[in-house]
Order: structure tokens, then sequence, then C-alpha cells
């Protein structure tokens, strides 16, 4: 993979973590920040850019 690969898992990585910042942050039931907070850590991109599209976020009103 060479330093790219690794450049792009560093990144995924500090995404998923802001990413589950901001599911702790939200107003979500406990029950639904827990469900999101597998699918970010079991699919680093693929939960990222889901969450990133629909998921609780802590800046809502």
């Amino acid at each position: 993979m060479g330093m790219g690969g690794g450049l792009l898992g560093l990144l995924i990585l500090i995404g998923d973590i802001w990413a589950i910042i901001n599911i702790l942050q939200s107003r979500s039931e406990m029950g639904m920040k827990l469900l999101w907070i597998l699918l970010v850590v079991l699919l680093p991109l693929l939960g990222l850019i889901i969450w990133f599209v629909a998921g609780p976020r802590g800046n809502k009103a």
C-alpha cells in the first residue's frame, strides 16, 4: 500500500472518531447512538459516509 494507504487509513480513523463524538453529542436515543457507533466502527469508510448523509449530529437544533 505504501504511504498513501496509511494516510487514507489515518484520515478515515480521524473521521470515524469525529463521527462517534458527534453521535454521542446528538440528542438521539442511546440505542440509536449505539447502532450508529457500531456502523461506523464495523464499516469505517462506508459507515462514515452513511452517517455523514443520514446520521445524528450534535449540532442539530
